[in-house]
């Protein structure tokens, strides 16, 4: 496991903010962890990068323990926040030029570095432009960009894509998922987008009130939730009538001539209705399964 934490707490004053949160994220995967505003997220982010300590609990990133030996994971790691940590008065090519100092890359390497960023987040055209001209999506593609120049093997973003329009989320999507399939790096998501987390992450953590109430894939934690169901449409009555005798579960619409079954959308159960079918056309069939809000919802007492 590239990220490991057992029993992380963290109080600030008389206001406990983690209250024994563990957590594994396999290398090379996008890890996300959800939760409501206040559930802990930024603050587990920040234990695991370093900022702040926990007051009790461990945590390894990277194969190094984040208590005892933060330069080593500093080192490995990079960190994305909610707000953007770009200086307006440089340029795009300044800015990086910048992180790739304090990085101590010798100039050459980091002038190389800095090409192929500005080449790969599509901001060539305007690296001579001042940050304070930038779009929203321009200045996130930027921040990303600065956190890869020390090309780190885990990335923590904390809610990348807040405040962006649709157009420049998908943008940064398909940029994370890029460096996950091309660049083996791990990353540690948090997000109040449940679309996000069903389209980037392979596992999923909750968090409410301080614990992880739920983790699995995001179809894992979906196929928990009741609602679940197979729609079929028929040509006739006569079919439809065929088709729901043979399931006392079924809720028939006449006038519609369909037929909804439970069903939490496993391959396995497909088969088996369609084996009950067995001689009876189907017109359309459709599988229905809860999504992550659904999931959300449900976990964190219905509150975001």
């Amino acid at each position: 496991m590239t990220i490991t934490a057992t029993g992380l707490v963290k109080s600030y004053g008389r206001k406990p903010v983690l209250r024994g949160v563990d957590l594994d994220v396999a290398e090379g995967t996008v890890f996300a962890l959800l939760g409501p505003n206040g559930a802990g997220k930024t603050t587990t982010v920040q234990i695991l990068s370093t900022l702040i300590a926990a007051d009790a609990g461990e945590a390894r990133v990277a194969g190094h323990d984040v208590r005892r030996d933060g330069d080593a994971v500093r080192a490995a790691i990079g960190v994305t926040g909610q707000f953007s940590a770009l200086d307006n008065l440089l340029t795009a090519n300044e800015n990086l030029m910048l992180m790739a100092d304090l990085h101590h890359l010798d100039r050459p390497v980091g002038r190389r570095r800095t090409a192929g960023l500005l080449e790969r987040f599509e901001l060539t055209e305007a690296r001579d432009q001042p940050v304070v001209t930038f779009s929203g999506g321009m200045r996130r593609k930027l921040d990303l960009a600065m956190t890869l120049v020390g090309s780190p093997r885990v990335i923590f973003l904390d809610e990348p894509t807040a405040g962006l329009d649709p157009r420049s989320r998908r943008t940064m999507w398909d940029i994370i998922q890029s460096l996950v399939a091309d660049d083996r790096v791990t990353v540690f998501l948090t997000t109040q987008y449940l679309e996000e987390a069903d389209r980037l992450a392979s596992r999923v953590a909750v968090l409410d009130g301080g614990r992880v109430v739920a983790e699995g894939t995001p179809q894992e934690l979906k196929r928990r939730m009741p609602g679940g169901h197979i729609r079929m449409r028929f040509a006739g009555v006569p079919d439809l009538d065929a088709a729901a005798g043979r399931f006392a579960a079924g809720t028939a619409d006449r006038e519609a001539l369909t037929l909804r079954i439970p069903g939490d959308g496993r391959p396995a159960t497909l088969r088996s209705v369609l084996a009950v079918l067995d001689g009876v056309p189907v017109e359309e069939l459709t599988v229905h399964t809860p999504d992550l809000d659904d999931v959300f919802l449900s976990l964190t007492g219905g509150t975001r």
